[in-house]
């Protein structure tokens, strides 16, 4: 019996409160709070049980934060607020002595950069404290490093390469939208991409490399090779890959107008001058973009996101192995009003929480999901919505 404070009230934090409230065993009070109030106050009214209730809090400000951890002393945050904020509420949850866990790593307001160096520097502060921070805790980054975890753990000796493949195949009828924070899904795709191999980090144009990838259920799509946050941390984890990428989906029309959005100037993230007013452009952009928690009510289709793994397996055979999850729009809607990507980083944050608050992910300090144990998990995961399937020596699709 533990209690939460989940921040932020979006597309995640909804499907995450939904989830732990249906825990009450694990999660018995559950605050969930951000800038809004009422939004937090309509979310706790929706889910319906005593144990749920809303507060407010501006992340952005270190006293908030405290203040808020003070007001109801949890033993556990789940930050599922801006990356931007990251910072400042793992700094909050040392100053109250509370543990911490997030699903993306911090990125500095005013500049795309994605690395986990100004997370893991807390890393000996919080041990120190005897409290734990879990970093990456969503599907990707998150349930990927558990899927890595697990492959190791269970069928290789030793892993050389790594394509993480995540599939969006649905469709939501608009003309252009994005299925979480337009602010950030922009900055992260027009970025370029990035790469490991033979121990170094090889830089590409935004969405410069490509190729077609058939997913299950689903069949071929093209896939764009980008930089993924995870990749840092799984190489780091499993010194033997010798080469690990991260590709993702998108359907021509959706880049069409990308392209679009960037020649005219409305991804820049700098500041510029409108009639006596200071404004940034892609944070004008996200005003007027559809607001990615009503996408769900008419959604269609599905999503696939896996590991794409190859080495020796456990008798110093070749052998590959496919790890994947494929999770459904319409179902995902049906259980918590949200669409299947909020769905599949919410229901891992708290499946993440509820290991940590059960005592089976248990390492004090920072860390990312690939050093727990995978399988309890993998167990809990599939329980909760996110059924996963393997595939052994199958064609991974990769050179």
């Amino acid at each position: 019996m533990a209690k939460v404070v989940i921040i932020g009230c979006g597309g995640v934090g909804t499907v995450a409160a939904h989830k732990c409230a249906q825990h009450p065993e694990v999660f018995s009070s559950i605050v969930i709070a951000s800038r809004t109030l009422s939004k937090c106050q309509k979310l706790a009214e929706e889910i319906g049980k005593e144990y749920v209730s809303a507060d407010s809090v501006d992340a952005d400000h270190l006293d908030q934060v405290v203040a808020l951890l003070r007001r109801h002393n949890p033993d556990l945050v789940i930050n599922l607020a801006l990356p931007y904020q990251d910072l400042t509420i793992m700094e909050a949850c040392l100053q109250c002595g509370v543990n911490y866990l997030d699903t993306a790593n911090y990125e500095p307001r005013d500049v795309a950069h994605f690395e986990y160096s100004w997370q893991w520097a807390f890393a000996e502060r919080f041990e120190k404290a005897g409290l734990t921070a879990i970093l990456g805790c969503g599907f990707d980054p998150g349930v990927s490093g558990v899927f890595t975890a697990y492959a190791a753990k269970h069928h290789f000796s030793r892993m050389d390469t790594l394509d993480i493949v995540d599939c969006n195949a649905g469709d939501h009828g608009k003309a252009f939208a994005t299925n979480f924070n337009p602010e950030i899904n922009i900055r992260e795709i027009t970025q370029n991409g990035r790469y490991y191999s033979e121990g170094n980090w090889v830089v590409t144009k935004p969405l410069e490399y490509h190729r077609s990838l058939n997913y299950p259920n689903i069949g071929p799509r093209e896939s764009y090779l980008l930089y993924h946050e995870e990749l840092e941390s799984l190489v780091k984890n499993f010194p033997s890959i010798k080469r690990a990428r991260f590709w993702m989906t998108f359907g021509q029309e959706y880049l069409t107008h990308l392209r679009v959005i960037q020649n005219i100037g409305m991804a820049r993230i700098d500041e510029v001058e409108y009639n006596g007013t200071k404004i940034v452009p892609l944070q004008f952009l996200k005003a007027v973009l559809p607001d990615p928690q009503d996408l769900g009510s008419n959604y269609h289709g599905e999503t696939s996101i896996g590991c794409r793994i190859a080495g020796l397996d456990k008798e110093g055979k070749p052998t590959t192995y496919y790890i994947y999850n494929n999770c459904s729009h319409e179902a995902a809607y049906r259980e918590t009003g949200m669409q299947a990507v909020s769905y599949t980083t919410g229901v891992p944050a708290m499946v993440g929480a509820m290991m940590f608050l059960t005592g089976k992910w248990n390492l004090k300090g920072v860390r990312n999901v690939e050093e727990f144990n995978p399988d309890p998990f993998l167990e809990q995961l599939a329980k909760d919505g996110l059924p996963w399937h393997t595939v052994v020596d199958g064609d991974l699709e990769m050179d």
